[in-house]
């Protein structure tokens, strides 16, 4: 069976982790399948927007325990390799090209609540879905996980989650700011999000998803000059002089 499974609805990718009984964990395999996957969907122009979410009842537990296991006999170089392809998944989630959803629809837990914060926006189930890092009662580090986090939620809500390494039900989550809406259907609701996206524009989005990025490395000159090219060029494409023309004739 394929460790994940991939579906279009008009403009909008879905992307289903599909190993349900292990609870959708990463595995090596499936991190390389979400890659290819994500490859293709990237240059598929006719995709506007994605959504992850899971099979089953769990959005994503995080390792796979088995993976875990087989740890113990890796090289310090092996370790290194592995470490890298989980962050050119996460990479590659976080720096897409097009709007990002995940549609968590159970337990996110230590990598599998990073593979969610990496997307743009997280929609959680009202009553079942739990959010956590538990990387510290194993010994283990959130190390790659915690770039993200931190950028979401802020340094101090983010040391609460990873020191502690408790687990949070979607409204708490909700109220500290890494769930974005809460909702009965996660999918759904991912696809009424996408419907509402559908109605800006595709450059803009794109650009001010790549300038979002890229401000938060620079310091405030920096980035105001970064800003002022950036509105310079924007002013010339045709998605604004459309735009602005519907919006002046209305």
């Amino acid at each position: 069976m394929e460790m994940i499974k991939y579906i279009e609805e008009d403009f909008t990718g879905i992307l289903i982790l599909n190993r349900p009984e292990k609870r959708n964990a990463l595995h090596p395999i499936m991190v390389k399948e979400i890659v290819d996957q994500l490859d293709v969907i990237r240059k598929n122009d006719k995709i506007r927007f994605l959504i992850i979410t899971g099979e089953g009842k769990s959005f994503c537990a995080g390792a796979d325990l088995a993976y875990l296991n087989n740890l113990r006999n890796y090289s310090s170089n092996d370790n290194e390799k592995d470490s890298e392809i989980l962050a050119e998944l996460f990479l590659k989630i976080y720096e897409f090209n097009k709007p990002t959803i995940a549609a968590v629809n159970g337990a996110a837990i230590a990598g599998g609540c990073g593979l969610a914060g990496v997307c743009d926006f997280i929609i959680g189930d009202s009553n079942h879905s739990k959010f956590g890092y538990s990387e510290v009662k194993i010994g283990f580090i959130p190390a790659i996980v915690s770039i993200f986090l931190i950028k979401k939620i802020g340094e101090g809500k983010a040391k609460r989650m990873l020191l502690t390494g408790e687990i949070i039900d979607a409204k708490n989550a909700f109220d500290i700011g890494l769930v974005d809406t809460l909702a009965d259907d996660v999918l759904a609701e991912a696809k009424i999000l996408a419907n509402k996206l559908a109605k800006n524009s595709d450059y803009s989005m794109k650009t001010t998803k790549k300038m979002i990025q890229s401000i938060s490395n620079l310091n405030v000159r920096q980035a105001v000059d970064y800003c002022v090219k950036l509105n310079t060029i924007s002013r010339s494409t045709i998605d604004f002089q459309n735009g602005l023309n519907n919006f002046l004739n209305k």
